[in-house]
């Protein structure tokens, strides 16, 4: 059994990683694991030769979390020619790259559009209406990424917020740093910045701070990684979704193995994914 992740440099997938190992060490009579990943979420040409390299290998199954919804198509359908069992986690691949391929590979995990929904629904009840906000978006090419982005802008259309910027940052703290640094710059009376991910919201939590704003712009995140727990309870950050990180490669491996006995047709499930609510800051209005 393969895993292959993205950045292993996000804590993310490191508690990911854990939780597979402790999985697979629990089960040891039942597979063995090898677990990779790449130095950064836009990596995506070592992704694809992990993956040429776990065919070779003759692995029976691959279970990836895709750093490219649509780059990793070929690869996998490579993999799937060779006989190795295809499940995909954490990032949706795309419809319509794998029905021109002609292929089915079932997604395993949350409704990202959900989960973000329910965090921007629960900071527009600390903002007046007409607040501006801005968004700081994950990798332009992770579906994931663009669902968070949907979810978080239906919340904030929905509650008469003004969103007045929406910008990448690849997933990555330090960029994460530097786009909420501009923003904070054009907008300076920025009321909260919406997060696709903890990494970026750590990010933007140090760039709040030095522009000397604490408690004034509120940061929500999403992934529930234990470097935000502690930013939770100061009210740094406001909220964050957990989609259960540690349990992710483990509901894909289950469901891989269920696909080699011949007991499960491929077909997507739907992971859980919950709300996890931070203390508001003394300076927020009370929620509604």
């Amino acid at each position: 059994m393969a895993l292959i992740m993205k950045s292993l440099a996000n804590e993310f997938f490191l508690t990911m990683e854990e939780g597979a190992r402790a999985h697979q060490q629990a089960n040891a009579d039942v597979y063995e694991l090898i677990a990779q990943g790449i130095k950064d979420e836009t990596d995506v040409g070592r992704q694809i030769q992990l993956v040429e390299q776990m065919v070779a290998q003759a692995v029976d199954a691959i279970v990836i979390a895709p750093a490219d919804s649509k780059a990793l198509a070929g690869a996998l359908q490579r993999a799937r020619d060779a006989g190795v069992v295809v499940v995909n986690i954490d990032n949706k691949l795309d419809a319509e790259v794998l029905t021109e391929r002609g292929m089915q590979i079932p997604f395993v995990g949350p409704d990202n559009k959900k989960g973000a929904r329910a965090v921007a629904d629960h900071l527009v009840k600390f903002l007046e209406p007409g607040s501006p906000v801005a968004i700081v978006e994950g990798a332009p090419n992770a579906f994931n990424g663009f669902q968070r982005k949907e979810g978080f802008e239906e919340a904030l259309v929905a509650g008469g917020m003004r969103i007045v910027s929406s910008q990448t940052a690849n997933w990555e703290m330090s960029q994460a740093n530097q786009v909420v640094s501009g923003m904070l710059t054009s907008h300076p009376d920025l009321k909260a910045v919406l997060c696709a991910n903890d990494s970026m919201a750590l990010g933007a939590v140090a760039a709040i701070r030095d522009a000397g704003k604490s408690g004034q712009v509120l940061v929500v995140g999403f992934d529930n990684i234990s470097a935000v727990q502690e930013l939770l309870q100061t009210g740094d950050v406001l909220a964050t979704a957990d989609q259960h990180g540690d349990q992710l490669a483990v509901f894909g491996i289950e469901y891989a193995l269920e696909i080699l006995k011949g007991n499960a047709p491929p077909a997507d499930k739907e992971t859980p994914v919950d709300l996890v609510e931070g203390t508001a800051p003394a300076s927020a209005p009370a929620a509604a």
